[in-house]
């Protein structure tokens, strides 16, 4: 998840930044109310019940995600290194390995990491509790196994005194309950995303994983280019300014950490004038000035009376509020509702 610190001190009028309701109402289709289908639950996520689980996961996705960052080309915004939630866990997709493809899945049905190469190539990494070293090797030596060795740097990013891969044996963790309440957290929150991404015709990124930090993604642009980002910590600022070139309303899944429990965020770069003060919705949605975005608590979410009804008021709520507060040109980039 991205934290900005970023602040406008203008006081100025937000006329026009407020939310309306009605917008949400036409733009919602018609659907079954899954909130009540058992296949549909929004697990829960407390922190505190799997925090070494999601922190083991956060390094375990990093060494997969490095794999993908080695092997695809460079795409806007860093787009070519992200991974993407599946009917079984989270992959990479295929990735160019010569003249072969090559692809890994976490599968959180099954418990297992599974490497396979269009040559025919597939092996398997059991997940379970293991350190962080032991899982490293084994997907290395595993990729070499089917003639598909690949070299990353191996130490992770966006951590705090981040410890080698080939070295870490403190993260340990694996509860396969909690990887699958992830996973399946995952699937809600890209089921939701994919609605809300369906209004906007303009530039729109996939919806996908940022392994950096775990959160999942989906960000809009107006058109516009941006001003120089400044440096974030643990960022090179070549990444930084590639991924914030242009005008964006981002919003995203973080499962949580460091103290922070399991949320939905939206933020605009950059932020306009009378941007933290629009009125949003649900009512559980709150500007964090500490973060520099909104945020909703994904346990509201969970047990609000309509999940999906609940996250698209936030996604949209708060897309219009950075949309209105820059002037966008909302007639052109966005999908008239149906009458």
């Amino acid at each position: 998840m991205q934290k900005f610190t970023f602040q406008w001190s203008d006081q100025i009028a937000i006329q026009g930044c407020a939310y309306d309701e009605r917008n949400e109402k036409a733009m919602q289709p018609a659907q079954r109310d899954v909130s009540t289908d058992p296949s549909g639950r929004w697990p829960a996520l407390p922190q505190a019940e799997w925090s070494e689980t999601c922190t083991t996961l956060q390094l375990w996705m990093q060494i997969v995600g490095k794999i993908r960052l080695a092997l695809m080309p460079p795409i806007n915004h860093t787009w070519n290194v992200t991974l993407y939630p599946t009917v079984r866990g989270v992959t990479t997709s295929p990735m160019p390995y010569g003249a072969q493809m090559l692809q890994i899945d976490f599968d959180f049905i099954d418990h297992v990491l599974l490497i396979e190469s269009s040559g025919g190539g597939r092996t398997t990494v059991s997940l379970k509790p293991m350190p962080v070293a032991a899982f490293y090797r084994q997907v290395m030596d595993e990729l070499g196994k089917i003639g598909t060795p690949v070299h990353i740097w191996p130490v992770p990013v966006e951590i705090a005194e981040p410890i080698p891969f080939a070295q870490d044996e403190t993260h340990r963790a694996y509860d396969a309950e909690y990887a699958q309440r992830f996973w399946r957290a995952l699937l809600q929150a890209t089921r939701v995303f994919t609605i809300f991404r369906a209004r906007f015709m303009g530039k729109v990124s996939p919806i996908h994983l940022f392994w950096g930090a775990l959160d999942l993604a989906c960000t809009r642009f107006s058109g516009r280019t941006a001003p120089e980002h400044p440096s974030m910590a643990g960022l090179p600022d070549r990444v930084t300014r590639d991924a914030y070139s242009h005008e964006v309303s981002s919003c995203g899944f973080w499962p949580g950490g460091s103290g922070f429990e399991a949320l939905f965020y939206s933020y605009a770069y950059p932020q306009p004038p009378g941007y933290a003060e629009s009125s949003i919705a649900p009512a559980q949605a709150s500007f964090d000035p500490k973060l520099g975005e909104f945020v909703l608590p994904y346990e509201d979410v969970r047990r609000s009376a309509n999940p999906d009804s609940a996250l698209l008021q936030f996604l949209q709520s708060t897309y219009e509020a950075a949309a209105n507060c820059a002037h966008w040109d909302r007639a052109a980039l966005e999908v008239a509702p149906k009458q």
